[in-house]
């Protein structure tokens, strides 16, 4: 039964969550999902990514990257985007996670720990010996739900990047 029509018969339905694995239909979804964390994250303004490039990098012939789709009783909640990475100390791959998001209506109902839940246990399955990502400094909610979940953060390392022009002039050095 469809929920509006069980609504209006006024039957309870039980809010669940469910996590499945990104399909091409879902790549409008998914994008959506990526502009709303860049607003929230106030990074909107580096999101230069199109629908059509993450349908391709998600969907296309050779995918090096996955999304996770969470809906709170049919309804699509939040996602997690993430990747195979590799840890040359441990000689195995782990998974990174690039991306979790869950819109602020559903946010305390278990939908994040649930993405990540079911990130740990692909993990286990797959015999990765760890789930990595990184969070903004700033973000003390997410720092906080982190803590509470046994995550640890790696204060001894510091994240560089090379992009841009700077990008383009270390491929030109000789």
């Amino acid at each position: 039964m469809r929920l509006d029509r069980a609504h209006k018969l006024g039957h309870k339905i039980p809010m669940s969550i469910t996590i499945c694995q990104a399909e091409p239909r879902d790549a409008p979804l998914v994008f959506d999902f990526i502009r709303e964390l860049a607003e929230y994250e106030r990074l909107a303004h580096e999101v230069d990514a199109t629908e059509a490039d993450i349908a391709g990098a998600l969907f296309g012939t050779q995918p090096r990257v996955f999304a996770d789709i969470a809906e709170w009783s049919g309804e699509p909640a939040g996602f997690a985007l993430w990747f195979y990475n590799f840890s040359t100390f441990r000689g195995r791959h782990g998974i990174y996670l690039e991306d979790l998001y869950v819109r602020p209506a559903f946010r305390s109902k278990g939908i994040g720990k649930a993405l990540l839940r079911h990130l740990a246990r692909r993990c286990v399955a797959e015999g990765l010996p760890r789930l990595e990502w990184w969070v903004l400094d700033w973000n003390e909610p997410a720092l906080r739900f982190y803590r509470s979940i046994g995550a640890a953060p790696m204060d001894e390392w510091t994240v560089q990047r090379v992009t841009g022009e700077p990008l383009l002039k270390l491929a030109e050095a000789s």
